[in-house]
């Protein structure tokens, strides 16, 4: 095995684990860099409308990439069982597929991208006052979009065979490359907001690089050649079964949090600089939980490839409770200093007010969101995407905007939006715990060797 991988499939469950996410988890804090860098250098450099701009944009720009992103989790559940089960044949046709499926994916989305943006704008009320500013950086951004969709598939695959290292290398360098670009292209050119999704775009193409010269050079297990570049039907069908699922449920979600901006658009542009900032805080604070998630969706699928049934439960319940633990500690921390931690992003006190009021809300129901991402990846992981994606459509996109929609117009507060969230992550977790408890989800991959070993 390559010395950089962890193995997953032998050896002790917590600390395999725990050495899995670590660099998972600080590659996260380099990869929430991207776009918190674009905001703070934007939110000390540029006007609040420019601030405004870049904040309002994550629910947007996740509704393009999220369905690709899905399709990448898919990919590394594969890939992950492959490698688990020391299929290399398989293994080397899962890793080529999925390049070449991801360079096509990323053309579409930079066209989508960047002629639908006006439109997008539009349907999400955009305030007049930062809506040219809106265009302006997703365009920039979108120009990026095969980058981003490249670096994406290729980190998935580096984490499936068990390198959870080199991605965060990569990121580590490429995230020290956009905050100088930023500070370089607004601080001292003084360049328009469009500039920061540029700095983006083009420290994305560095990770993307990087992790594909690392896929080149392999390890005893796989390695990648453009040579042998190609798509095989059978195994990018393996591929969409698996993703499809997450990827649909990643843009529905997404297509809510839209609707949901939406109703914070119609608000005050403070309002909607709080909200943006809070959202960028919660991004650093749920990193823990969001990486423990992504190591049990690749450890279930490689333990459930190597037939590891037992452990890949007893990993599972590991998992579960120490994220849930996690959460809770994170909410309680955010909500003793939130007004320092949201001071670090704006100095708008307007702003920072609301946002420490959606942090009040929402801060201490961390455990029901942390329980649902955790039920979810290791459904994932034991090849059942569907259950998740109907929880979380039913829970996450269809009770929220209802709600939203509902109660908004009558009450006509902000905090009957930051209160959808605690309401849906409970009953989400309700339905998961039901699922979880009654599911046979350990023969996701391969029911008839389960049975055969009892």
């Amino acid at each position: 095995m390559n010395r950089k991988n962890v193995s997953l499939t032998e050896g002790s469950i917590w600390k395999n684990l725990t050495l899995f996410a670590i660099p998972i988890l600080l590659g996260q804090v380099f990869q929430q860099l991207y776009n918190t860098a674009d905001a703070w250098i934007v939110g000390h450099f540029r006007s609040n409308s420019e601030y405004a701009a870049v904040t309002s944009t994550g629910s947007l720009v996740f509704l393009l990439i999220g369905f690709f992103s899905g399709i990448a989790v898919g990919a590394g559940v594969v890939i992950a069982r492959y490698y688990g089960a020391k299929d290399r044949k398989k293994l080397d046709s899962a890793i080529h597929t999925t390049v070449a499926f991801g360079l096509i994916c990323g053309v579409v989305l930079s066209v989508i991208g960047v002629l639908l943006t006006p439109t997008l704008l539009e349907l999400m009320q955009t305030d007049e006052s930062y809506f040219q500013y809106s265009v302006e950086y997703f365009r920039y951004y979108f120009l990026g979009a095969l980058s981003i969709v490249m670096y994406n598939l290729g980190m998935g695959i580096l984490r499936a065979v068990g390198d959870s290292k080199s991605p965060l290398y990569y990121l580590i360098f490429s995230s020290l490359v956009n905050i100088g670009l930023d500070y370089l292209f607004v601080g001292v050119f003084d360049w328009g907001v469009w500039s920061a999704a540029l700095a983006t775009s083009i420290s994305q193409l560095l990770s993307a690089v990087l992790c594909i010269i690392r896929l080149a050079k392999g390890g005893e297990d796989y390695s990648f050649s453009f040579r042998r570049l190609r798509i095989e039907g059978p195994m990018l069908r393996e591929v969409i079964r698996y993703g499809l699922p997450s990827g649909i449920q990643n843009s529905i979600i997404a297509f809510a949090n839209v609707v949901v901006q939406s109703n914070i658009n119609m608000f005050h542009e403070d309002t909607v600089a709080g909200c943006g900032t809070y959202s960028k805080l919660e991004g650093f604070a749920f990193l823990p939980i969001t990486c423990y998630t992504m190591a049990l969706t690749t450890f279930v699928s490689q333990n459930l490839g190597a037939k590891q049934h037992e452990r890949a439960k007893k990993g599972s319940v590991f998992g579960i409770v120490s994220c849930v633990i996690m959460a809770e500690l994170i909410g309680v921390v955010m909500l003793l200093f939130s007004r320092p931690l949201l001071s670090f992003f704006t100095k708008n006190e307007a702003a920072i007010d609301v946002g420490q009021r959606q942090i009040q809300v929402e801060a201490l129901f961390f455990c029901m969101l942390s329980f649902s991402h955790c039920i979810a990846a290791i459904m994932r992981g034991a090849g059942k995407p569907l259950i998740p994606m109907f929880v979380m459509l039913g829970a996450w996109c269809v009770l929220r905007v209802a709600y939203i929609s509902i109660v908004v117009p009558i009450v006509g507060e902000s905090w009957v939006i930051f209160s959808a969230y605690p309401l849906t992550w409970t009953v989400s977790s309700i339905v998961f715990l039901i699922f979880y408890l009654k599911s046979d989800w350990i023969h996701g991959f391969d029911k008839k060797a389960a049975i055969e070993q009892q």
